[in-house]
């Protein structure tokens, strides 16, 4: 018998399906970019968000729940909100502001009062890749301000952050009955 209202397996399926959905964005990337740190990283980058999506599924499974196959992934709005990304610096632009976002998220997940101890050790481990891939794209974007221009580097992330912003109060408004009581969400 499950310990998850219906609600909390909805959100931790909801987490499951973005890591899958960043897992094969970051896996065909890492397949056909150029040789270098950036092709590294990406891997490692992917590995994580595959690994992430197998720690939720068996948070889930603990818990005594089977994940929910939901349609649709947060990052499915970014390219109408954001403009498609053209290159890599943008690639990692978007990948910042929305990293930015699931550490966020995570974050105030952690903080809720009375959540399962496989979702609080689930969010714990995640956090710390999450951390890194924060990290690691940051500092390919700051190597990249000499090829593109600081400017152009810092406008872009600013056009990807509001994306973001845009993306999640959208993301609230729509769900937020099936979010309400899981957590304080703010829409910053």
């Amino acid at each position: 018998m499950s310990s998850l209202r219906e609600s909390e397996l909805w959100l931790l399926s909801f987490y499951r399906q973005s890591e899958i959905a960043g897992a094969l964005f970051f896996g065909r990337l890492a397949k056909n970019i150029r040789r270098g740190a950036i092709q590294r990283d990406m891997a490692k980058h992917f590995a994580d968000e595959s690994q992430h999506a197998w720690y939720w599924t068996r948070c889930v499974h603990e818990l005594g729940a089977d994940v929910q196959n939901l349609p649709f992934t947060y990052q499915d709005q970014y390219i109408e909100a954001g403009g498609m990304p053209v290159n890599m610096m943008e690639i990692l632009a978007v990948t910042l502001a929305f990293e930015r976002r699931v550490i966020g998220q995570y974050v105030a997940h952690s903080r809720a009062p009375g959540i399962a101890q496989p979702v609080v050790d689930t969010l714990a481990t995640i956090m710390t890749d999450e951390k890194w891939h924060i990290r690691w794209v940051t500092e390919a974007l700051d190597g990249m301000k000499a090829e593109y221009g600081a400017d152009v580097v810092t406008a872009t992330l600013k056009r990807y952050i509001d994306a973001d912003r845009e993306v999640y109060r959208s993301f609230l408004d729509e769900y937020a009955e099936r979010m309400s009581g899981l957590m304080q969400f703010k829409s910053k």
